[in-house]
């Protein structure tokens, strides 16, 4: 068997940041990924973070929104999220933006 290697370079990494008076209140990231299996890319949401001192204003809800709509105008055929187990609440409030549990996620840690 021969393994190869092909670097890819379709892949969009944006940094969506929400700012109030000028200070960072919050951050999400948003992964364009492509592949040979789908004609249209997949959405990869990742590390919604909000500042303590801005947490319950919204501000995340409105992070994950602006993400959502740019994987839809980027032509994303899905966009997954990922949350841990044991946040009942978090998974919640996906779930109340339309997310929908499916599948397991595995990880190896380094």
């Amino acid at each position: 068997m021969e393994i190869k290697k092909e670097a890819k370079k379709d892949i969009l990494g944006l940094k969506i940041t929400a700012e109030e008076n000028g200070e960072v209140a919050g951050v999400v990231y948003l992964y364009i990924l492509y592949n040979s299996v789908h004609k249209e890319p997949c959405g990869f949401l990742e590390y919604v973070i909000v500042d303590e001192k801005f947490q319950g204003q919204g501000i995340g809800t409105q992070l994950v929104k602006e993400v959502i709509a740019e994987a839809k105008a980027r032509g994303c055929y899905k966009l997954v999220a990922c949350s841990r187990t044991g946040k009942e609440q978090i998974h919640q409030w996906y779930e109340k933006m339309g997310f929908k549990k499916h599948g397991v996620e595995f990880r190896i840690n380094f």
